[in-house]
Formats: C-alpha cells, structure tokens, sequence
C-alpha cells in the first residue's frame, strides 16, 4: 500500500527567519492512487504573533486565531499523522522551513524529512514542462482541474486541489473524494519524481527563486 498526504501550510509571512509561523495546517490523503475521504488532516494555529499583511492572502484573522491552539498542542498528533509516508509538497523548502522551524521553536531537534519521503510538485512540473507557469491556479487550468472554489489560499483546500493535480501530473485519473482506485493506464513516470529521504539540502529545488516564492503563495505583490 503506497501512502502519500499532501500537505499545504498557510503562514503570517513568507521568512519563519523573520519570526513568521504557521497559522493553518492541511493534509488530504492519497492511499494507492486514490484519494481518500475521511482520514484528512485540518488544524489552525494561534502563532503567538499577528498575521498581519498576510490576512489578504488567506482571510484567516488573529480574532479567528485567538483560541486556537498552539503548535506545541498539536505536534504529537501531526506528526504521527504523517510518519512514514510520503509528503506531496508544491514548493517543498517553504513548507519544510516552516514546519521545521516550528519544531525546532518547541525544541526538537526532528525534522520532517527525517521520517518522511519528499514529493516536490513544483519541481516536479517544471521537469514535465519547462519554461511555463507551475503555480498552482496554473496547473489546475492545464489539467482542467476545477479550483472555483479557491477565492483566499486555505491550507486543507490547496492540499485537496494538489492532490488531483498530482494524480493528474502523474497519469492518473482521480476526483475529489473518490473512493474508488484510479487507473493511471501504465504512464506514471515515477522516475520523474523528486524524492529525498534525509537531506533535503542535495535537492537542487532547495534554491527556490523569488519569482518562484511569489508565484506559489502570491504574497504581498499583488495584493
């Protein structure tokens, strides 16, 4: 049985360097090819800080916030959630710094990539078809995936829109809250895809680009 979660995070900013968090965290999960119903991962977080600016990106206010709880609460249940599988990530290095950040905050010396395998979509895409846009609004139009319910980024619906773009990115044929097995007719390329067990540093996504950040989250620039 393959076991993947996709996982999106949303955040008060774009650096955890400069003292931004994780405000909401969602995972869906995929077990063989098909996407499952009732084992999704969804928890908000109160980061100790406002959100600021970045409350035009996602919608999510410290007013909601305030009694949410902290990230040190949910750490324990998150991360046997996701032990051992393998994560589908767009843009992995944002994510992974923040989570990684996160646990090093609440004084772990755990990272995430050291008890799970490491999907990057983005890098994924830009493999597939270089030279266009990979962000995800882009991906959903190319592989006519239905995101008209994505106004303001939200952490489990951006992990539930990944996860047809990624069956779609890799032959199969999926909808949302399917339960029955895909078919991907023999072309998954699995050689394609990037993973990495322990050291996320010998990816070469690692060095994402500005314009590639601005892309995927959409941060401040256009708002």
């Amino acid at each position: 049985m393959e076991r993947l979660i996709v996982l999106d995070t949303e955040t008060t900013g774009i650096e955890p360097s400069e003292g931004h968090r994780i405000i909401e965290i969602g995972c869906t999960e995929i077990i063989d090819r098909a996407i499952t119903e009732d084992n999704e991962y969804h928890q908000y977080i109160q980061p100790d800080r406002n959100v600021g600016d970045s409350v035009r990106i996602h919608g999510i206010t410290d007013k909601f916030l305030t009694n949410k709880p902290k990230f040190e609460d949910i750490v324990a249940e998150f991360m046997e959630y996701i032990r051992g599988a393998t994560l589908v990530i767009h843009n992995a290095p944002f994510d992974l710094g923040f989570l990684n950040h996160e646990l090093k905050l609440f004084g772990s010396d755990e990272r995430i990539e050291d008890h799970c395998t490491i999907i990057d979509s983005l890098e994924l895409s830009k493999q597939q078809r270089p030279g266009t846009l990979h962000n995800l609004d882009s991906l959903c139009r190319r592989f006519e995936i239905d995101a008209s319910a994505r106004t303001v980024h939200g952490a489990l619906l951006d992990a539930q829109i990944l996860a047809q773009v990624y069956l779609a990115m890799t032959g199969g044929q999926s909808t949302l809250f399917s339960n029955e097995q895909a078919t991907d007719g023999g072309n998954s390329d699995n050689h394609k895809i990037i993973r990495v067990s322990q050291d996320l540093g010998k990816v070469k996504v690692v060095s994402a680009s500005e314009q590639e950040l601005e892309l995927h989250n959409n941060y401040f620039a256009n708002a």
